[in-house]
């Protein structure tokens, strides 16, 4: 586990939580009476029964694992620290080969689209086309930068996929971008290109609020890494987007983040915002992080495309922590090309997040033929009625159309949801501070499947039970090997749970598409599974469907009389202003 030292741990550590508010939740110390029946209705939580000559013998030791409770939870550890130990997703015994260190991008050619003095037609232009742009000075990055801000001011008050406008600071990244464009220094295909921030990612000079009330004044004196390596490409930081409260759900607190495509629904999944203000064109690119979803899950909802990287390829430092064995931070854009320009720019290790250990090169030739690629597709899950049964099934014909041999693949037949018990005790573990001192009670959503409720179970899962889930979990990795062996990308529809939880639990990449409409003029998306540490795979069987279709290229239809609301935009989130959205 790194080190903190004293000055950085205190700098990390919220300073409301330095001490419980009024009303908190009572704790019960080490010489609070526990009897036998105290014991035996314990145990009943954890579905075991002792003898009462068992619960006698058991009391001292129970009497001093509560006082160390309680010592633990003086130490007010930051939701960054890290456990002293790591989750590898690779099978026992397997090897990954890391090859070379570098990577190659030999993306597809590009149309470059004209320029007029209207730059909104350029809002949903995907990053390959906008860096053309800007790399033949055809348009600058001032100039973009300008124009979706202007988008975020006047769509946001509608689709709130904003917590905080980070408008300074990217005028200062858009000029140094132009300047050093036109002095020839060109970094690459992200100079210039603005972005946007799921708000759980740390930017020094603005607050970082988690989506989440008692966060909402946070400041975090750092610049997590996924920042920095954007920064280093020239990229342009727009706004940090929002996100459902500590990465739950599309609400946070400051209202609901809205589907661009139908504004009385939500765009669920906690990575709400960076999907809504892609899809909305508010922004050329965002950056969102996954741990059960929240990538996939707002990407089919609001018709973006989505890269979950493999488990371990992008670093989490300077990130909110949910679950450090599933994390992770991975690109949403308009195309799946775009994803993967975005990932080659973040991947990598920094020396900081020791779960990333492997740094295999992001090889990508968009020509290359998918018909030589093995291909299966989930058969049980696409048997099953879903809401995107057509388009999916649709979908398969497609893939057959570019010469792809569809292999029907059975998953384990496992409990995987019985492993859910590995994610709910470590986001219990990253935010048990809010139940401790009560502060759950400040989160806007309270119902039984809101965040509260599932941090106050959390705090009754049996240790020993997370760690027999965990060896449960190296179960289920060798049985998935087992299943895919012998093909390279998986196909599978996006909102089964079972592939959710299952491919989230093994570390596995995933691509998230566009696939075609509902009745009701609903996105829909398919997502490609690739093996461990090869993404492009994954990606490059995407991007060949997607060179077939032209879902992705649909964009929703923003009626006036959805947005007649005053334009507005939120605080920039300096210190003086960190009370203001």
């Amino acid at each position: 586990m790194r080190m903190l030292n004293r000055r950085r741990f205190l700098k990390l550590l919220p300073l409301a939580a330095l001490a419980p508010r009024a009303g908190a939740n009572q704790q019960v110390d080490s010489q609070t009476p526990i009897d036998g029946n105290t014991l035996e209705e314990g145990a009943k939580l954890a579905g075991l029964s002792f003898t009462p000559q068992q619960r006698d013998q058991m009391m001292d030791g129970v009497k001093a694992n509560l006082g160390r409770y309680q010592a633990l939870r003086k130490l007010k550890i930051p939701n960054e620290v890290a456990p002293a130990y790591f989750f590898d997703p690779i099978p026992s015994g397997s090897r990954v080969n890391v090859g070379a260190s570098g990577s190659s991008l030999k993306l597809s050619p590009q149309t470059i689209p004209s320029v007029s003095s209207n730059l909104e037609e350029l809002a949903f232009a995907p990053v390959t086309q906008l860096s053309e742009l800007i790399r033949l000075r055809m348009v600058g990055s001032v100039d973009l930068a300008n124009m979706y801000l202007g988008r975020l001011k006047k769509y946001d008050p509608s689709l709130q996929c904003v917590i905080t406008l980070c408008e300074d600071l990217a005028m200062k990244q858009a000029r140094r971008a132009d300047e050093e464009i036109a002095n020839g220094m060109y970094r690459g295909p992200l100079h210039g290109i603005p972005w946007g921030a799921k708000d759980l990612l740390a930017v020094k000079e603005y607050r970082t609020t988690w989506g989440a009330e008692p966060y909402k004044d946070q400041f975090i004196y750092t610049d997590a890494t996924v920042v920095e390596r954007l920064e280093q490409a020239g990229a342009v930081l727009l706004a940090k987007l929002s996100m459902g409260e500590t990465a739950r759900g599309e609400t946070w607190f400051g209202g609901m983040t809205k589907n661009p495509w139908n504004l009385k629904e939500g765009a669920q999944g906690s990575s709400a915002g960076p999907a809504a203000a892609t899809a909305a064109g508010l922004v050329g690119f965002a950056i969102g992080s996954d741990t059960r979803g929240s990538i996939t899950l707002p990407c089919d909802r609001c018709g973006a495309s989505g890269l979950r990287p493999t488990f371990g390829t992008v670093s989490r430092y300077g990130a909110m922590v949910l679950a450090w064995t599933m994390d992770k931070l991975g690109p949403i854009c308009r195309t799946i090309e775009d994803c993967v320009v975005v990932l080659d720019a973040i991947r990598g290790s920094d020396g900081k997040d020791g779960s990333v250990r492997f740094v295999p090169p992001l090889n990508w030739d968009a020509a290359l033929n998918v018909s030589g690629l093995r291909v299966g597709f989930a058969k049980a899950e696409f048997d099953r009625v879903r809401r995107a049964q057509k388009t999916d099934d649709q979908t398969l014909q497609t893939l057959k159309t570019l010469g792809v041999n569809l292999l029907p693949i059975e998953l384990p037949d496992f409990p995987v949801e019985a492993l859910r018990l590995i994610m709910d005790s470590e986001t219990g573990a990253a935010f048990d501070e809010l139940v401790v001192t009560g502060r759950a009670d400040l989160l806007a959503k309270q119902g039984k499947g809101d965040r509260p409720n599932n941090l106050r179970h959390a705090e009754l899962i049996p240790a020993v039970d997370y760690i027999q889930a965990n060896r449960a979990r190296a179960i289920l990795i060798s049985q998935l090997a087992a299943s895919l062996e012998g093909i390279d990308v998986l196909v599978a529809p996006s909102l089964s749970e079972v592939v959710l939880m299952l491919t989230n639990l093994t570390g596995h990449p995933s691509a998230v598409v566009p696939n075609g409409f509902t009745g009701d003029r609903e996105p829909t998306s398919i997502s490609f599974i690739g093996g461990l540490y090869k993404d492009s795979q994954a990606a490059l069987l995407a991007h060949h469907y997607q060179q077939g279709t032209d879902f992705h290229r649909r964009h929703p239809d923003f009626l006036s009389a959805a947005f007649t609301q005053p334009s507005s935009h939120p605080a920039q989130g300096h210190p003086e202003n960190s009370s203001a959205n």
